[in-house]
């Protein structure tokens, strides 16, 4: 079923779970923070998409992206506001309206996720085993200690490798190929494989990615 959701296009992508902080000031997406502040927006909730090149046409984005769950908000003196936000649901755009709103609005259905069978459980297990060791392997190799945590012992095999791969510096369109992985088995395989390669790849050149923080704010401006 299609639903409507504010939508903001982006330089990045966001996975579900995975923490996005947001520097607005642009006046449209402004009122956007105000009217998620409000409850104008039912949820706290809108749509970020990635941008290929360009801006706001749906030749211009990826098809599939994930809903933000607004968690703070602290307005500035001069009316921009710093947010964050949570990654929730992943969608399906489309299509874009830029005329009801002073915002863009997404037309999305909803992308689910494939059921494991339960012969699949164990290979399940050994590949959330190995996913987490690949993970922190990159991360003894690319931050200090105190920089990162492990996800919890009890997270949900489906969510656990988004939490992975958002905890890393990937390129964007890995990380769209994560967000786009609808089976929980070939997304924990595809998302070891890609931090068994980063990990390789920083040994090797004996160098250290920019930090998190600083990458999400490069990132995050609208």
């Amino acid at each position: 079923m299609a639903v409507t959701v504010p939508l903001f296009p982006l330089s990045t992508v966001l996975l579900p779970g995975a923490s996005l902080p947001l520097h607005i000031f642009e006046p449209r997406y402004r009122q956007l923070t105000v009217d998620l502040v409000t409850g104008a927006v039912p949820g706290r909730s809108f749509g970020v998409i990635a941008v290929k090149q360009g801006w706001e046409t749906v030749e211009e984005t990826h098809s599939i992206g994930c809903t933000a769950v607004l968690r703070e908000a602290r307005r500035l003196p001069d009316g921009r506001f710093d947010i964050v936000t949570r990654g929730e649901k992943r969608f399906r755009l489309l299509d874009i309206d830029n005329t009801s709103a002073p915002y863009l609005v997404g037309t999305i259905e909803w992308v689910p996720d494939n059921e494991p069978q339960p012969e699949q459980l164990m290979l399940v297990r050994m590949l959330a085993s190995s996913a987490r060791e690949a993970h922190r392997q990159y991360c003894l190799a690319a931050w200090q200690h105190e920089d990162w945590e492990e996800p919890k012992d009890n997270v949900d095999i489906a969510l656990l490798a988004h939490l992975l791969a958002a905890d890393c510096l990937l390129t964007l369109e890995d990380r769209q190929a994560v967000l786009e992985e609808c089976d929980p088995i070939n997304r924990l395989r595809l998302v070891r494989n890609l931090l068994v390669r980063e990990t390789a790849f920083l040994r090797t050149l004996r160098a250290v990615p920019v930090p998190l923080n600083q990458f999400a704010e490069k990132a995050s401006q609208n």
